[in-house]
């Protein structure tokens, strides 16, 4: 059986055809996304592996479907089409379950029957070595499920412990004891975790629905856990920021001269630049973190545990380890959060007091020049009395050059007692001229 969403039936527009009715473009397909990805159907004795890629590479889901192409190849099965986000398929002897989520990839092998001892013969085992070592992508997630029947062993912890290596147990009873299920949450000497699925009364389908859901928890609780280093680095970085914006702070606080102030502004920026870049690094990978928690969640939900034989539950051991690494996350996103506001609060604070200390040199410049102009003024002012004088002095001169030309011609005129005379006209004159001159040129300027 083969499966992918482009592949699911499109009807023509049956509604506009009977009623004349237009749907929208994602009518069909909101339907269509409540069947993707459908859990298998399975029957006890079942074995199962399970393995969570990570992408690596722009091309990694062209490589992907050129190697799922390659399996079908070899047992002469229809291979997965472009496009596909999905591919089930039955080949014999197993079957192949491939799926394809935003960043990595599933691969789920199923195996009808029981192992002649526990996990020792596991359905991966089956494939090709020179396949599976060929996958494309990052391992995150490794996983054998066990599924038998409560009639066909015995089941306790003493039983089962060489099943899982003579790690420590947990375990607990699912859905009104329909079944139980028994783990160490360890990686074993094949570098799988193991679960060992022991059905009491689960059909066909419960079965498949609860493999699905031990699948889905042990890829979302590792993917979540993908964020938790991240975390920790992140936030030895955002310590020594907090530290170096309080220095910062301290000396923002004192006396200082506008040069420091403005180095202090530049490192300000270049901390809210760091931070900023730090922010995108992280946001994405913290706010996947909190949506895989929240799937695990809700898959430890949908088991409704109960004790076993006085053992931790699944539950309580999962989120007695995840909860603090995604508090951690949590608490470094808003402390960078923080951060940020912080930095932008300084760096406002200290371009206020640049910009004030910058108004304050440009009032006092203000002022000199206005104490300059007034100087200026009185400067001008005696440079205009002393031209009025000069100017007088030389029409003066000029005019005793015409009064002495003239005395021949009338002996009786008096040089000195004619430019005596003339002194106050010319000087009225002069003023006069210069005071026209100058409200011309003041009109002049002011249009």
């Amino acid at each position: 059986m083969r499966q992918a969403l482009h592949q699911l039936p499109t009807l023509t527009d049956p509604l506009n055809e009977t009623f004349g009715l237009s749907q929208h473009a994602r009518f069909q397909g909101n339907y269509a996304d409540l069947h993707a990805r459908p859990f298998p159907v399975a029957t006890t004795p079942v074995r199962v592996s399970h393995m969570t890629l990570l992408h690596t590479g722009a091309d990694h889901y062209p490589r992907e479907l050129k190697h799922l192409s390659s399996l079908c190849k070899r047992y002469s099965i229809n291979p997965p089409s472009e496009g596909d986000v999905c591919f089930y398929q039955n080949f014999g002897e197993f079957e192949v379950r491939w799926e394809r989520h935003t960043e990595f990839s599933s691969y789920t092998f199923l195996l009808k029957g029981k192992s002649t001892q526990c996990f020792s013969q596991t359905a991966i085992s089956l494939l090709p070595d020179d396949w599976i070592s060929e996958l494309p992508g990052e391992v995150v997630a490794a996983l054998h499920i066990e599924g038998i029947d409560s009639d066909t062993a015995v089941v306790d912890k003493e039983t089962l412990r060489p099943c899982f290596e003579g790690q420590r147990l947990i375990a607990s009873q699912l859905g009104n004891e329909a079944a139980s299920v028994w783990s160490a949450l360890r990686l074993h000497s094949d570098g799988f975790n193991r679960v060992l699925l022991v059905n009491r009364s689960l059909n066909e389908c419960q079965t498949g629905r609860l493999i699905r859901t031990l699948l889905e928890l042990e890829a979302y609780r590792n993917m979540m856990l993908l964020a938790f280093p991240v975390a920790q680095q992140t936030s030895a970085q955002v310590s020594d920021m907090e530290t170096e914006l309080a220095d910062l702070l301290r000396q923002i606080s004192g006396e200082r001269v506008i040069s420091e102030e403005r180095e202090q502004l530049e490192k300000l920026s270049d901390m809210a630049a760091a931070v900023a870049e730090l922010i995108a690094e992280t946001r994405y990978r913290f706010d996947a973190a909190r949506a895989y928690y929240q799937m695990v969640q809700s898959r430890l939900d949908d088991l409704q545990e109960t004790e076993l034989n006085g053992l931790q539950t699944m539950s309580a051991f999962i989120e007695h380890r995840l909860g603090p690494a995604f508090r951690t996350t949590e608490a470094t996103k808003r402390r960078l959060d923080d951060l940020s506001s912080r930095v932008d609060r300084a760096s406002d604070f200290l371009r206020t007091r640049v910009d004030m200390a910058i108004e304050a040199q440009n009032q006092a410049l203000l002022q000199s020049m206005d104490k300059r102009a007034q100087l200026q003024f009185r400067l001008q002012q005696t440079v205009e009395g002393l031209s009025i004088v000069v100017i007088t002095y030389y029409v003066l001169a000029l005019c005793s050059f015409i009064f002495k030309a003239a005395v021949p011609f009338a002996p009786w005129m008096d040089v000195d007692l004619l430019r005596a005379a003339f002194l106050p006209v010319v000087l009225a004159s002069v003023w006069l001229v210069t005071h026209r001159v100058k409200k011309h040129l003041k009109r002049d300027a002011e249009n």
